[in-house]
């Protein structure tokens, strides 16, 4: 039985996935052989109430040289991040000489904001492409992972930070202990830390379990966030629900006393128990709506198929990876999926090992469906997309339910 990384309490999983690969490990064909996989098992701990992967693949094999996603791919996350950034900028700064850390700071999509006001500013990035893309635009990067000995070196350079951000990268990193340790020497007496991350109560209600993949190793809640930062003197103030990646949450926290705690906070922990995030019961029908999901999906892709259908994947997302293996998709019923990443293209999708072609292919000869993997892009996508719809495409979406639009 593995212990709960937050509070060390046994915990068992709700279920299993089987094997999984490397979410963004995209191959070629004499990579196939060695092509790494591990059980990618999820459980709830009755303690703490954080959800968590039971194992997950060391860092290294995830976020390395040749990491495949780059965040700037999407304008509407452009938007997004200038949106958050405007926020700190606008009421978490001091006047004199601010300093702004993100960590996870990718290719600098949020970054540049502050940059070009001419704040100082330092992302932290782990993927050395990354890393190098976002300084070539500019933008301070240290390439590594923040930890509570890189946070005492960054003080030590820059001073304490008056901002700590991140973005979908707090549910990425196991040894949350040490990053909020260094949350707490990093941050000024009154500073701010938000995050965000794909909500727990969003993925439980929307049955999102793409969500669930190697790098995924905890779901947050409001309880489960409270919890963790209470154990390191820091407190949570305030919550503010976002529509990303299918419903996320934006975390904010601060030195224990230092802020007035919003009434959102309560109101979310009220909201939670009311959805029984508590209760093994909840994880058990999430399971059961999991299978619903895979089997409702499998079924119309194999309709389709028996059609004569033609069915194209669109965008090779992290999270294709878990619906691709856990349903079993091939290209036996996908044909290939387009994407505009040039690092994916001519390369294979993890595990079921389908084609992943220049999305000048789709255009070219479009297919009779798409099934959308960037759900969480359909706004952007169907706007870009009204000339395949007009030709009679349609597209195939699983989330909340699995449907033709």
């Amino acid at each position: 039985m593995k212990e709960c990384r937050i509070c060390k309490t046994p915990i068992v999983p709700f279920m299993s996935f089987d094997k999984m690969p490397i979410a963004n490990g995209f191959l070629r064909p004499d990579q196939f052989d060695k092509e790494y996989f591990f059980e990618m098992a999820v459980g709830h701990c009755s303690a703490c109430q954080m959800v968590q992967l039971i194992d997950q693949p060391d860092r290294e094999l995830m976020f390395h040289g040749n990491y495949a996603f780059f965040s700037s791919t999407s304008k509407n996350m452009a938007v997004h991040f200038k949106e958050f950034a405007d926020l700190v900028i606008g009421a978490h700064l001091a006047p004199k000489d601010p300093f702004v850390v993100e960590l996870g700071s990718n290719d600098g999509i949020m970054m540049q904001f502050f940059k070009d006001k001419g704040i100082r500013h330092l992302g932290v990035e782990p993927s050395a492409n990354v890393a190098e893309a976002a300084r070539a635009k500019g933008i301070n990067t240290v390439c590594g992972f923040f930890d509570e000995e890189l946070a005492e070196k960054i003080a030590a350079e820059n001073g304490q930070a008056d901002a700590i951000l991140a973005a979908n990268v707090m549910c990425h990193i196991p040894y949350l202990h040490s990053v909020v340790a260094g949350f707490r020497r990093l941050l000024k007496p009154g500073g701010v830390i938000m995050f965000e991350d794909p909500y727990l109560g969003d993925i439980v209600e929307s049955t999102l379990y793409d969500q669930i993949y190697d790098e995924h190793v905890f779901l947050f809640s409001a309880a489960s966030v409270g919890y963790l930062f209470e154990r390191h003197g820091l407190e949570l103030v305030d919550v503010m629900p976002q529509t990303t990646h299918g419903g996320s949450m934006r975390y904010v926290l601060a030195h224990k006393g230092a802020k007035r705690v919003s009434a959102a906070v309560a109101a979310q922990r009220a909201k939670e128990e009311e959805l029984g995030l508590h209760l093994p019961a909840t994880y058990e029908a999430f399971h059961r709506n999991i299978q619903r999901s895979r089997d409702e999906l499998v079924r119309l892709l194999t309709d389709l198929k028996k059609q004569g259908k033609r069915v194209v994947g669109y965008a090779a997302t992290s999270k294709s990876t878990t619906i691709n293996n856990y349903c079993g998709i091939t290209s036996d019923l996908v044909e290939y999926i387009s994407d505009t990443t040039p690092v994916k293209q001519g390369r294979y999708s993890p595990g079921t090992h389908i084609p992943v072609k220049p999305y000048a292919d789709f255009r070219a000869r479009y297919p009779d469906y798409a099934l959308l993997y960037a759900y969480n892009h359909a706004a952007e996508v169907m706007a870009k997309e009204s000339e395949f719809m007009e030709a009679g495409g349609k597209w195939i979406v699983y989330v909340p339910k699995v449907k033709i639009l």
